[in-house]
């Protein structure tokens, strides 16, 4: 019985790993008991969300395919600052694979940086107002975004040098082994990016990610089983009103079943309430946004949540900017001192907000934020007084 126990642990863990990190190397922590537990991690995966799992010696990746292509709230960072990537960012990052797919085995930071350059020459990219030179540090701080952050993915190590003396003068050169098998793994989608004729960016994502339309019921009813699993996964709740009919009606039906294997292999525990289903981590593990959170930041958003969740109907912007002020003063003697500033107001509610919509607590629309089902929970209900019993 402690062997199987034992055994269901180390599932749980290397599941939660690789939902954590999709892209896993032999350097992670956990990669050891993916690779032991692959088969079943494989099995689980397929026939649960139609997701692949890839293991080798050096690398396990799973193959997302994202329930959602609208979803804007989860860019990638640059893994120091954690500030969401750009436009610019984004293009810079994909030029430096393109650049990647045809270098040698090392590669300086210097010669990755000309050929981005030579790449962005390309007419269309100009057309779209895009432009790079790398003689200025704000643009080479695009670079070294795109080049930390697949440092952290595994498809660069540092041999020697450091970014930061790059940033201050072009001259200042690292060395990168191309770890080219991680590389090959990065690209999660159905078919090339050769063979989609689409321009439009969004109709070349749908071509990238669609998937064989299903013609028998059976194929139907496990494809409903697998897009509602992903969300469940993915997203922080998922509420029955916004899902299609038939989605709908599938979950409501089997909810208790779905949530049950989902828990099994993960340890999620399901929180199932009329608007809809959240998957909530007892471990606080399996997210990257944190809700509530501590620092200034995550206690003015939890008390714009709170303010939120009791109020009938919309707010604006400018009136929770207000909200703000009153809270710095408030809670001066907790918060950091710049929040008292003029303009940190907006800054803080700028951040709250963009938390809560990533979590999927309320909707923005223009100025006006209203409140989602789910931020009930942060409600503050009035205080009870009870009185004291007296003492015979």
């Amino acid at each position: 019985m402690t062997d199987a126990t034992d055994l269901q642990a180390e599932r749980r863990r290397a599941a939660r790993a690789l939902l954590a990190s999709p892209l896993m190397t032999s350097g992670n922590d956990d990669f050891r008991l993916v690779r032991k537990h692959a088969g079943e991690l494989a099995a689980w995966f397929t026939q649960e969300t139609g997701w692949r799992l890839v293991v080798d010696t050096e690398t396990a990746r799973l193959y997302k395919t994202p329930a959602r292509l609208d979803d804007a709230t989860r860019p990638a960072r640059a893994p120091r600052t954690k500030v969401p990537f750009t436009r610019r960012r984004y293009v810079v990052l994909c030029l430096a694979l393109a650049t990647l797919e045809r270098a040698d085995a090392q590669i300086t930071l210097g010669r990755l940086a000309d050929g981005v350059l030579t790449a962005a020459g390309d007419p269309a990219l100009a057309a779209a107002g895009i432009e790079f030179r790398m003689d200025r540090r704000e643009e080479r701080s695009d670079l070294v975004a795109a080049v930390r952050l697949l440092l952290e993915w595994g498809v660069l190590h540092r041999v020697a040098g450091d970014e930061e003396a790059y940033l201050s003068e072009a001259s200042n050169d690292v060395l990168y082994d191309v770890r080219r098998r991680v590389l090959a793994t990065l690209l999660a989608a159905t078919r090339g990016p050769s063979t989609v004729e689409a321009v439009n960016p969004d109709h070349r994502l749908a071509a990238l990610t669609a998937e064989v339309a299903p013609d028998t019921d059976e194929l139907r009813l496990r494809a409903l089983r697998h897009r509602l699993t992903r969300r469940l996964l993915d997203d922080p709740v998922v509420y029955y009103a916004e899902l299609p009919e038939d989605e709908r009606a599938y979950l409501v039906s089997q909810r208790h079943a779905i949530t049950r294997r989902i828990t099994e292999i993960t340890g999620l525990v399901a929180e199932l309430r009329t608007e809809g289903i959240a998957m909530a981590d007892p471990d606080d593990e399996l997210t990257d946004v944190r809700m509530p959170e501590q620092g200034t930041d995550g206690h003015a958003t939890l008390l714009v949540a709170a303010h939120l969740a009791t109020v009938h109907g919309p707010c604006t912007e400018p009136q929770l900017v207000d909200l703000v002020r009153q809270l710095a003063v408030q809670h001066r003697s907790y918060w950091r001192k710049t929040a008292a500033e003029p303009a940190a107001a907006a800054e803080l509610l700028a951040q709250a907000l963009d938390r809560l919509t990533a979590l999927d607590l309320i909707t923005r629309n223009g100025e006006s934020v209203t409140a989602k089902p789910a931020l009930a929970r942060y409600a503050l209900a009035a205080p009870t007084i009870r009185k004291a019993r007296s003492r015979s």
